[in-house]
């Protein structure tokens, strides 16, 4: 009988956690409405758990254009009111507002730096950083790196975009591997990494 992959501590039991964290977290990524849907769910999961996000991605991916950053840049009060109501996201004020005003801030990056990715993987010089973590506890919350991430989108007009909300970020697209020794993923996306590399526009 072979025995269980061992997985990050955090990774549990709901099916839903272990394929995000098998398939996803972690793996470098540069598509820019993959990057916008992440900024929006991570701004969305302060103050709740990952998985609470998690179950209601599909809600968000409807609600919010397939996070298309042209389409959502152009959501109306009205447009804005009726997402209020819907079960399918969180229903919070300050954040349904944020994503859309990040939509439009990504549009005015787009062209003042050449796009979501080039901009945010420069805090880490185009390449996903390796780190070797032994357990959970080890993970810092946030980093110098992620402190400078989240001055410079404040600055640009995002919202919603802490140092820990922008670690989380780092993690989840790659900028950073943070899987923990002894996870069967680590040795796979520090694989998946080792071509990365993203220049400067």
């Amino acid at each position: 009988m072979t025995a269980p992959p061992v997985r990050c501590a955090w990774a549990g039991s709901d099916p839903l956690y272990v394929a995000y964290h098998d398939d996803e977290w972690g793996v470098p990524a540069a598509d820019e409405r993959h990057l916008f849907e992440m900024l929006v769910l991570e701004g969305a999961q302060a103050g709740l758990s990952w998985l609470t996000i998690l179950r209601k991605r599909e809600g968000y991916r409807r609600a919010f254009a397939g996070f298309d950053p042209e389409r959502v840049a152009r959501f109306t009060p009205q447009r804005i009111a009726r997402l209020l109501a819907d079960p399918g996201i969180v229903r919070n004020r300050m954040k349904v507002e944020s994503a859309v005003r990040n939509a439009k801030a990504v549009l005015a990056l787009r062209d003042s730096h050449g796009g979501l990715a080039p901009f945010l993987w420069r805090f880490v010089d185009g390449r996903p950083r390796q780190n070797r973590f032994a357990a959970l506890g080890e993970i810092p919350a946030s980093t110098p790196e992620s402190q400078a991430m989240s001055r410079a989108l404040r600055r640009l007009g995002f919202g919603f975009v802490g140092p820990t909300t922008c670690y989380a970020f780092m993690q989840a697209i790659g900028m950073v591997n943070d899987h923990t020794a002894g996870c069967f993923r680590r040795r796979e996306v520090a694989a998946l990494a080792k071509d990365f590399k993203i220049g400067r526009p």
